[in-house]
């Protein structure tokens, strides 16, 4: 028998097992907040406000486009593994003009080579009213499918971009280290979620 099918079963439990440790020290949320996918309205709510505070301090013109915006989709905490598989996942709600909040899950899953954790704040932001309507009546809304989204990028005076500020739909990706220049949120499937 082979050495190495001896030792694929302590390859994986070891694996696996680094992968566990490193999954539960990322976060992107301060120290005495929760990485975990938040369980309630009030914690949504809470971590929802936490987000856009760090969207606003972070990215200079998000202040404005959020000010202007007919609806803004936050997902403050997007926790992702992988080994081998990806998977992403994370709760949030919808705040727009009406004030009434919906509440919403967000979910992708990758195949390919890939060792990993990590976790980022999302946030959608719907321009028009025919955008957020469109993504309000979804069954389940896919970005880059359901509707093209433009990633936020700084432009040369140091704000979003104009051309990005244009679009129906802006996504912004922030990590540890801030906004995420060329990030991906295509292929992330949101689906309405009622809380308690």
């Amino acid at each position: 028998m082979p050495a190495y099918t001896l030792l694929r079963p302590l390859v994986i439990a070891l694996s696996l097992t680094l992968g566990s440790m490193a999954l539960s020290g990322c976060t992107t949320t301060s120290p005495g907040g929760s990485a975990s996918a938040p369980s309630s309205k009030a914690t949504v709510d809470a971590q929802t406000d936490t987000a856009l505070s760090r969207l606003y301090s972070d990215v200079p013109g998000a202040r404005e486009m959020g000010a202007k915006a007919k609806g803004i989709l936050v997902f403050p905490s997007v926790v992702g593994g992988s080994l081998g598989l990806g998977a992403e996942y994370g709760r949030g709600s919808l705040r727009s003009s009406d004030s009434v909040r919906r509440y919403y899950t967000i979910a992708v899953g990758s195949v390919g080579w890939q060792v990993g954790v990590q976790s980022k704040t999302i946030v959608y932001m719907f321009t028009t009213t025919e955008a957020l309507d469109k993504f309000r009546a979804s069954k389940g809304w896919t970005a880059g499918v359901d509707a093209t989204v433009a990633v936020a990028n700084i432009g040369a005076n140091g704000t979003v971009d104009t051309e990005t500020m244009r679009q129906p739909v802006v996504g912004f990706v922030l990590a540890n280290g801030g906004l995420e220049i060329g990030a991906s949120v295509q292929g992330m499937k949101v689906t309405e979620s009622p809380m308690q």
